[in-house]
């Protein structure tokens, strides 16, 4: 086997950074994450100042390909045959698996559960970077808490500023968060949907639970939100035509196929959140596959815009 390729220059840099206690900013095949080290209390402190994020949300540990999970779950975590099973089928890959702690992290990283989400991502540099810092990355979205996530360097520039070093890495291919799936039960149950689906999941593991509770990132009510007021509708041409009608500044996002909908969707919010109307108004994705996290997204920014309504 051939040893890894020697980090490059700003990879070294981002490295040292680490593990100095500071943040990085990196590109995933989601969206972009706020890194830092995921055994450091004091740098998982400056994720949760620098985002405004509540200090009980639990941050997802990123992790290498084949990395050991040993210090991360409890002793007999690693050989659940559902987490063994999912981790070969979807890893690298936008899936987040939740499995009982090991005793020794930090509460900043787990929210005080007794439970750690772990990822793979599925980017080169991320992965380029992980392999360099050898440890597991904390990684939640690169944005101000509750806002639209970046999918993109200048997101991350236009919420955090020059606060942190920025890994480019170009546009995100799937552009929205990881499915969260909790294996600390019984049956498996999605926390969060993403692009890998339910039906994928139950293929692999079988029949899924309706519910967890289970604590995971990204799922107030109210998350994701643009600063526009954001309404969905079933026929977003007819209802902008309705309000322009009304004297309302009015901008549409028009839904695509569920894969291209997902990849512009924050790309898209950002967009027309500059634009300065009164109100953006977006159509739906299908009810199923993707789309149900496309939708799960939109009806979360819609809750968390100002004045927003949904259907």
């Amino acid at each position: 086997m051939r040893p890894d390729p020697a980090p490059t220059e700003p990879i070294e840099e981002a490295v040292q950074r680490l593990r100095a206690g500071g943040l990085v900013a990196f590109p995933t095949e989601t969206v972009y994450g706020l890194g830092a080290d995921a055994l450091n209390p004091l740098a998982l402190r400056q994720v949760f100042a620098l985002k405004g994020r509540p200090v009980d949300h639990p941050l997802i540990a990123h992790l290498a390909w084949q990395a050991d999970l040993q210090e991360l779950l409890a002793p007999w975590a690693a050989l659940d045959p559902r987490a063994i099973e999912l981790g070969e089928a979807f890893w690298p890959g936008p899936l987040t698996l939740v499995l009982p702690r090991a005793p020794g992290l930090p509460d900043e990283l787990t929210g005080g559960l007794p439970t750690v989400g772990l990822r793979v991502p599925d980017h080169p540099v991320a992965q380029e970077l992980l392999r360099a810092f050898g440890s597991a990355l904390a990684a939640p979205s690169a944005n101000r808490f509750g806002r639209i996530s970046p999918t993109l360097p200048e997101h991350v520039r236009e919420e955090l500023g020059e606060q942190v070093l920025i890994l480019e890495g170009g546009p995100c291919r799937v552009g929205i968060e990881s499915t969260i799936v909790d294996l600390s039960g019984g049956r498996p149950a999605i926390l969060r949907p993403g692009s890998i689906t339910a039906a994928q999941i139950e293929a692999r593991v079988g029949p899924l639970a309706p519910s967890s509770t289970t604590r995971a990132p990204g799922t107030l009510a109210g998350h994701y939100a643009p600063r526009t007021a954001l309404r969905l509708s079933a026929d977003p041409q007819a209802e902008a035509a309705r309000l322009a009608a009304l004297g309302l500044r009015v901008a549409v996002l028009a839904p695509l196929d569920p894969e291209s909908y997902a990849s512009a969707l924050y790309a898209e919010l950002r967009r027309l959140d500059a634009e300065g109307v009164d109100l953006l108004v977006a159509g739906l994705a299908p009810e199923e596959g993707l789309g149900l996290a496309v939708n799960d997204r939109l009806r979360r920014a819609a809750f968390g815009s100002s004045g927003g309504s949904q259907i």
